[in-house]
């Protein structure tokens, strides 16, 4: 969890030149210099332009991993870019139910905030809790403020080093500027393969509440493994996701 000292968070409504905007930040422009080259030539060698780029993050709470996956703003189906070692974890497997239980979340989000002065030198928000977070939980206070951001330590949020989060920040930024308005973030235990879900389903046995929750994640996993599609979800009245 991010503390929000001398944050300067920028909604997710989108301005008529949100790099612009996002340049008056001495960080961003750092940001620019060091890594913009190296993200076009990622972006070139899939056949996408920097200004035409959209994205979609996953994570990996037992494998460390973010990656992000792109693709050009005309099409539908995303391709992988780059994978990143999460530099730090705190809590356990599973899903995060209270303030102050040090647990990354688990489930379907998209990033709500862009952060260039943070305590944590960039920073993502994500909109924890979400509605199957405030569903599924009977805490009076569920806390909030959770991010992909720089540094490496944190509670309950994705740090990836400040070298590294230059270039996630940037393309997400770029993402948002070209008109993409909701930039997922999916959260999974672990890579939910068949055999991983077996494997964990044995190791965690006696906890049926989060076997079930796990197998409700893997729907939406196989679903976007399968077509490369931002996922589109409801919640029904159990908390649970549904994947049109």
């Amino acid at each position: 969890m991010v503390p929000l000292i001398g944050m300067v968070l920028l909604s997710m409504s989108i301005p008529s030149d949100f790099l612009s905007d996002q340049k008056k930040y001495e960080r961003v422009r750092t940001a620019i210099k060091d890594k913009q080259d190296q993200i076009e030539k990622s972006l070139l060698d899939h056949q996408i332009s920097l200004n035409q780029v959209n994205v979609l993050f996953v994570a990996y709470k037992d494998d460390d991993l973010l990656e992000i996956y792109a693709k050009s703003k005309t099409e539908s189906t995303y391709k992988k870019i780059k994978s990143y070692a999460i530099c730090y974890r705190s809590g356990i497997l599973g899903p995060k139910r209270k303030q102050g239980d040090g647990q990354v979340p688990e489930g379907f989000y998209h990033i709500d905030r862009f952060n260039p002065v943070s305590n944590y030198y960039l920073s993502l928000g994500i909109n924890y809790p979400n509605l199957s977070d405030k569903k599924k939980s009977t805490a009076s206070n569920l806390g909030g403020d959770i991010f992909i951001h720089g540094s490496c330590v944190s509670i309950g949020c994705l740090p990836m080093t400040d070298d590294m989060i230059k270039e996630i920040y940037l393309y997400a930024v770029y993402a948002k500027n070209n008109g993409q308005s909701k930039i997922p973030v999916y959260i999974f235990p672990f890579q939910m393969t068949e055999q991983n879900l077996s494997i964990y389903q044995t190791k965690y046995k006696d906890q049926k509440d989060l076997i079930a929750f796990w197998t409700n994640l893997k729907d939406g996993y196989a679903k976007f493994f399968k077509d490369h599609k931002a996922l589109k979800i409801s919640v029904n009245d159990k908390g649970d996701y549904t994947f049109l």
